[in-house]
């Protein structure tokens, strides 16, 4: 990162801290609030928060980037518990002697902060260009934040009010979000192997399944619950297989519709990977087609196989979200409960888990993908 870039990405921190509100201090969890700004939602951590985060993310322009990284990292790792700390306390001391219906809630100022700390802290880790450093400064951050979580800091924060309130909720939704997203892909893989061998045909499958991507979800999954009313109006034997209008079943359906596309064009690209000169040395030596695809196709073709689902589970992730509009739970139904009683808190507390798993998926199998790179160079 260049010098004039990494003091325009400080002054921009610093405008967030200091131009924005960090708090909203509401009468109840249903109301937006007055806006608090550092002074009263962070006092005496203010500017310690500021020195430590600007100084940081200015050392991201030093041209030494050995030691700078590693000092902009703890600083930004301190900026960011730092932050929290002060909010944590700034609401405890704001709801302090107001009605308990009362929230302190992070506005727009804290989040925009927090992101732009968390890219400083993602950059200054690739800069050291250390096997898993972006790893163990993560592990660093929910270590600190389960330790303020633990020791009550942050009781405060209206988030964590509705977090400790809905914990429950929030592990089953997890669990129903992951099984709902692991079905569809599982179910999209199946499709896709079935439908390979298939050589007459070819362009109409190709054609409904690109077409698939231009159906808005909401739409595919009315059409599907209709579908599967008329289909257990003319078969009510399928009910006693569990089959059922609204739950899992037109979601997980509905999910894989999605994700045949990148798993389609990603098994093809794979199998399409060994030049003609491998494959004729294949042929030569008298493997078979079997012996081709094992040996020869899918290895070559393993770094794009992964990365068509690396693309496919967070997509998965994401639309399992809609599973909620037909009945099938997850971390979607506390996103569409918060819409209904706008309470940005609830939408927050199904949004950050789904954001969390897309991205820790994505990073586990970029990792994957490139390991595969690495053992089998196309």
């Amino acid at each position: 990162m260049s010098r004039i870039l990494a003091l325009a990405a400080a002054a921009c921190l610093l405008a967030c801290l200091f131009g924005l509100p960090l708090l909203h201090l509401a009468e109840n969890r249903l109301v937006t609030g007055a806006p608090i700004y550092a002074a009263g939602a962070l006092g005496g951590w203010t500017w310690p928060v500021a020195v430590c985060a600007a100084s940081g993310l200015g050392l991201l322009g030093v041209r030494r980037e050995g030691v700078a990284s590693f000092v902009a990292i703890a600083l930004l790792s301190a900026a960011l518990l730092l932050l929290l700390a002060g909010l944590g306390q700034g609401a405890s001391g704001l709801i302090q002697g107001h009605p308990p219906a009362s929230r302190a809630r992070l506005a727009e100022g804290a989040w925009l902060a927090m992101v732009g700390l968390v890219c400083g802290l993602a950059a200054a880790s690739g800069r050291l260009k250390i096997p898993a450093m972006g790893w163990l400064a993560l592990t660093a951050l929910v270590a600190g934040l389960a330790l303020l979580l633990r020791a009550g800091t942050l009781d405060g924060l209206s988030l964590v009010v509705e977090a400790r309130a809905r914990l429950d909720e929030v592990r089953e939704g997890t669990a129903q979000h992951l099984g709902l997203a692991g079905a569809g892909f599982l179910l999209a893989v199946t499709l896709v192997l079935a439908l390979a061998p298939l050589r007459r045909g070819r362009g109409g499958i190709d054609l409904l399944v690109s077409g698939l991507q231009v159906v808005p979800a909401v739409a595919l999954l009315g059409g599907l619950v209709a579908l599967l009313s008329a289909l257990l109006a003319a078969v009510p034997a399928l009910r006693s297989v569990g089959l059922a209008v609204l739950g899992p079943g037109p979601a997980v359906v509905g999910l894989a519709a999605y994700l045949l596309l990148p798993l389609r064009r990603g098994w093809e690209a794979a199998l399409a990977s060994p030049d003609r000169d491998a494959l004729d040395a294949a042929q030569a030596l008298g493997l078979d087609r079997r012996q081709v695809l094992t040996g020869l196709r899918l290895p070559l073709g393993a770094s794009i196989l992964i990365g068509a689902c690396r693309v496919a589970a967070v997509q998965a992730l994401g639309l399992a979200t809609l599973g909620a509009l037909v009945g099938a739970g997850g971390l979607g139904r506390l996103v569409f409960d918060g819409m209904a009683q706008f309470a940005p808190d609830l939408i927050l507390l199904g949004a950050l888990p789904i954001i969390a798993l897309s991205l820790l998926c994505d990073r586990l199998l970029a990792l994957a993908e490139a390991a595969a790179r690495r053992r089998w160079p196309s």
